[in-house]
């Protein structure tokens, strides 16, 4: 179900401008995009308002990312490999929320960024010879994965004032079996698969609006400052802003997808054409020299649409007392400072996402997160310490979608939101330490505020 006939009315026919504040529905996270359904297929939901063309193609975009793709020659669905990481979409983002951190199976929903140190032509990450800029730990008969990627967790525990203690994990991540000599120097960054939601609606973000949370050389002294990641757009020739990935390392869905086939299924499309293992003299083996794009356009079309069309779930409990409570102090430890609350998109016609305030809890920026989760592998303009403000809509849903578990940040570490909060330093630590000092019933009410977006 789908909130906001009338809203919706109001943001198809009207321009954008000022409404008043007690005007909206504290529920609409997404805006007219929000979906009431709190079930296991929260992410799910199409956002109101497409035509009857458009929900075929959603439809058919919805389809395409559950089908398991197989290798080649094969009359439908074939080119995968000859290495990878999964045979699916939906195999890493289950229920199109986020992955698991396990790796080497169709269970993963996590892989590895390699890269050595340097830049590439257009200041991107440099490749690793033989490996490319990502470990692929499964392989087709006749080729060998690169690597299989071990992880190992150490405890170390965190104690709060009130004497109240939490035990976090360390992951640390060894390449092993790897099918020609790792390169000397090399840099791991561990990703786990984000859930989907509302990707659409930050992709139509105005620029200027993202630049505008920029704070350089902290004027305000919170602390915080951020940092626009421009990236180089192998399709369009161009440096953009990047807003999608964990160090906002991709500026577009339809790159982001496309990549997405390319890296974690070696299945080739316009935007990438080249295979993952391109170079590598396994290839020929298993005959994945053919130049011929093995998604047709129109089906990596309507994926892209599938994922730009994903309604928002709505907060729910708004009018509880506690939640009331830890909203206030989500802006008093100045959360807020990164997890901006509210924005306004810009105008697309073409899939009716125009003019529509959003409450992401992001900023888009990258920010320096600190040594604890730092990766030391830099990504364009994004150094090995920094990472993108996480969007925290349907954060509070994860746990339902994916069958009863939820892992946090960008490698799944956290299994809890309390964790992940506590992982925060660099330029959260001053708000990871006001969370910290809160008393018990302060951080129970700021967690059931985050567990309703």
């Amino acid at each position: 179900m789908i909130l906001g006939a009338a809203v919706y009315t109001f943001s198809r026919c009207n321009k954008s401008g000022a409404f008043p504040e007690d005007g909206y529905d504290d529920r609409l996270s997404g805006g007219s995009f929000t979906t009431l359904n709190e079930s296991t297929q929260a992410f799910k939901q199409a956002i109101d308002g497409l035509t009857t063309r458009e929900e075929r193609v959603h439809t058919i975009g919805d389809g395409t990312f559950d089908q398991v793709f197989v290798a080649a020659p094969a009359p439908h669905f074939g080119g995968l490999g000859p290495v990878y990481n999964n045979i699916s979409c939906v195999n890493c983002h289950r229920n199109d929320g986020g992955g698991f951190p396990s790796t080497g199976s169709s269970s993963s929903g996590l892989l590895m960024r390699i890269s050595i140190p340097g830049t590439d032509e257009h200041g991107g990450p440099l490749a690793a010879p033989g490996f490319g800029l990502q470990i692929q730990d499964r392989a087709l008969l006749g080729a060998s994965p690169e690597a299989s990627v071990a992880i190992n967790y150490t405890d170390q525990t965190v104690t709060y004032p009130d004497g109240s203690v939490v035990t976090l994990r360390k992951p640390s991540y060894d390449l092993q079996t790897p099918y020609i000599p790792l390169p000397g120097s090399y840099m791991l960054s561990p990703r786990l698969a984000p859930r989907l939601v509302g990707m659409g609606l930050l992709e139509n973000i105005p620029e200027s609006t993202i630049l505008s949370f920029v704070d350089a050389g902290d004027k305000n002294g919170d602390g915080i400052t951020g940092k626009a990641n421009y990236v180089y757009n192998h399709f369009s020739g161009k440096t953009e802003l990047g807003r999608f990935g964990v160090k906002a390392n991709t500026s577009t869905l339809l790159m982001q997808v496309a990549t997405a086939y390319q890296q974690d299924m070696g299945v080739t499309s316009y935007p990438q054409p080249q295979e993952s293992a391109w170079g590598q003299s396994q290839m020929s083996l298993v005959g994945a020299d053919d130049p011929s794009p093995e998604l047709v356009d129109s089906l990596l079309n309507y994926v892209t649409f599938y994922v730009q069309t994903l309604a928002v779930p709505a907060r729910r409990d708004v009018l509880d007392s506690v939640n009331k409570r830890g909203a206030i102090i989500f802006h008093q430890v100045n959360c807020s400072g990164c997890h901006r609350t509210t924005m306004q998109t810009g105008v697309n016609i073409a899939i009716h996402l125009s003019s529509q305030r959003i409450h992401p809890y992001t900023d888009l920026l990258v920010h320096d997160m600190g040594e604890g989760l730092a990766d030391n592998r830099p990504d364009f303009l994004a150094t090995g310490r920094e990472w993108r403000t996480a969007p925290l809509w349907g954060v509070g849903l994860l746990s339902k979608t994916n069958g009863g578990s939820a892992f946090y940040l960008h490698d799944g570490r956290a299994r809890s939101i309390e964790e992940a909060i506590l992982w925060h330093g660099g330029e959260a630590e001053g708000s990871k330490q006001q969370f910290m000092q809160l008393n018990k019933a302060d951080r129970t009410a700021l967690l059931k505020f985050l567990g309703s977006l």
